[in-house]
């Protein structure tokens, strides 16, 4: 198969939400029993990060929304869509561990800095509770879920097939390409992902290098230090990962081929994937997926 060529759970535009028609939970299905069944689908180690931020997990589910990261902006057009547990693939509160991070992103900074963080915590903290809004973290899952999950989602999205793939662990897939120049398919990562709002990719090394073979990752599990013994002639990583002293300088100076893609865009398949199982698990209740993508701005002059 040609990678770059379908198209994969087809979306609304960036920032709005995907939604089915509304209907009612008659069976009293709460936040408990959606976790359950979340944590279900892989065997996790025993401590995760894949738990209920905060709500009560006894809240009768009204409305389930989805979302690659559970910033404020998302909160809100949950709350104003209806929904009352939120799902979310990163933290909300700024830190890997959430409410529980003793030492870890924020708090090994300057005490200035960290009390500005606290700060921002206790008030966002304030507004979820007022509003009634449940958040779950499905994070260790969604990277390890075979045929579904993130590495996969990437995959199908990019034009791959399952049968394309050539090496595979948890957490990484190789693909198979038709035999091409880096560069050119540099260019046609580009031209998908400006779907989901990135409308370029870094390329480090060798644009002319011919290449059969692509890497995916997982989010920050995609380092190519990581998994250069599968042996890709393409890395493509992310912007949370690489280090321009250090995978990148590798690739340049020796001419390996790597895309740099943001975070958000290379997990925000793999939600919707998730939304979807959700869906089909409880076809009785309102699904919807806020489109998130790149998570930044592109400015240019």
């Amino acid at each position: 198969m040609t990678a770059l060529t379908g198209g994969y759970l087809a979306a609304s535009r960036i920032g709005k939400a995907e939604s089915s028609s509304p209907v009612d939970n008659a069976a009293g299905i709460s936040a408990a029993d959606l976790q359950k069944f979340l944590v279900s689908q892989v065997q996790l180690k025993p401590r995760t990060v894949d738990r209920f931020i905060i709500g009560n997990p006894e809240t009768v589910i009204r409305k389930i929304g989805t979302c690659w990261m559970s910033d404020w902006q998302t909160c809100r057009k949950a709350v104003e869509s209806g929904v009352n547990v939120l799902i979310t693939h990163e933290p909300t509160f700024y830190t890997h561990w959430d409410l529980d991070e003793k030492s870890g992103d924020y708090f090994a900074s300057p005490e200035y800095t960290r009390q500005l963080y606290l700060d921002q915590v206790e008030k966002k903290k304030r507004w979820i509770n007022e509003n009634g809004l449940v958040i779950i973290r499905n994070h260790d899952t969604m990277d390890a879920l075979k045929e579904n999950g993130i590495p996969f989602a990437l995959g199908k999205f990019l034009g791959f097939s399952n049968s394309d793939i050539v090496a595979s662990r948890t957490y990484y897939n190789v693909y198979k390409v038709n035999g091409q120049k880096a560069s050119d398919f540099a260019r046609k990562v580009a031209g998908k992902l400006s779907e989901i709002g990135q409308p370029g990719v870094a390329f480090y090394g060798d644009p002319d290098r011919l290449i059969a073979s692509v890497g995916v990752g997982t989010g920050c599990i995609c380092d190519p230090m990581e998994f250069a013994d599968l042996q890709p002639d393409l890395f493509i990583s992310i912007d949370d990962v690489v280090r321009t002293w250090t995978q990148t300088a590798y690739a340049s100076d020796t001419g390996q081929p790597l895309i740099v893609i943001n975070h958000g865009t290379s997990e925000e398949m793999g939600m919707r994937s998730l939304n979807m199982i959700i869906k089909q698990k409880f076809p009785d209740i309102d699904v919807i997926h806020f489109n998130q993508g790149c998570t930044y701005k592109w400015i240019t002059g």
